[in-house]
């Protein structure tokens, strides 16, 4: 089963841009009302969706918004994991990884990034994503239609208008081009300058608040089966075959 919910999951959402408005849920629909990720990746009406689990594995990414091995691991290994237990992961999103930062005379921040100007606009449109949809539910879907197209930055007015009914387009760019946008970036600065150890590259994987290399592995290769082992309660349903 597992197998098959990922593979559903990168199959029918790798175009999720291309044709975004009719972009078919990837479950089937007796799966809707599973989780609160799936019902939201399906714009479905549950009722008695299961609630987080106060035990639930913390992953933490600290990646780029251009990078290719930032976005491989989002899309085929974090983002499949979330959505099919959801339930029992808390997921932590940092875009800034090895840009850098500098305190200017007028007190702003200037930003440079490791792929140019354009990774450090799409860190601070993900930012501004984030920061106005507060919950990874209604938030991770936006940036998996982002991370998962062909044009990250083209693609980010369509992925926000298709998942979110109260956060503008127009709102998200006041934040990129204001102080909000700025000082959010200058957080995500701190909070990777805060890493220890401090990362060394990108993807840099937190599971449980910890860094180690055989973590990381195990996150990128099996990011489902790691989940899985270390959720301390009951195995949910999709793990059973791990």
């Amino acid at each position: 089963m597992k197998i098959a919910l990922t593979l559903l999951v990168v199959f029918f959402w790798a175009w999720c841009p291309s044709d975004a408005k009719h972009v078919p849920c990837p479950f089937p629909e007796e799966l809707w009302c599973s989780s609160r990720e799936i019902a939201t990746a399906c714009q479905a009406s549950c009722r008695n969706i299961p609630e987080k689990k106060s035990n639930a594995v913390q992953i933490s990414l600290y990646y780029e918004s251009l990078c290719p091995g930032c976005r491989e691991f989002f899309v085929s290994q974090l983002y499949p994991t979330w959505l099919t237990l959801g339930d029992v992961i808390n997921m932590t999103l940092v875009p800034y990884g090895n840009a850098e930062e500098r305190n200017t005379s007028s007190g702003k921040w200037e930003f440079t990034c490791q792929h140019g100007e354009s990774e450090c606009l799409g860190n601070m449109i993900e930012t501004c994503i984030m920061y106005y949809l507060k919950d990874a539910s209604a938030y991770a879907n936006v940036i998996y239609c982002m991370e998962s197209s062909v044009d990250v930055l083209k693609s980010a007015p369509l992925c926000l208008q298709i998942y979110s009914k109260d956060v503008t387009w127009d709102k998200v760019q006041s934040c990129v081009n204001g102080d909000l946008g700025n000082q959010l970036m200058h957080q995500n600065a701190l909070m990777t300058d805060a890493l220890s150890p401090q990362h060394e590259y990108v993807p840099w994987i937190l599971v449980n608040g910890k860094h180690t290399d055989d973590l990381q592995k195990q996150a990128q290769s099996a990011l489902f089966n790691l989940v899985c082992k270390l959720y301390t309660g009951e195995k949910p349903d999709p793990c059973q075959a791990v």
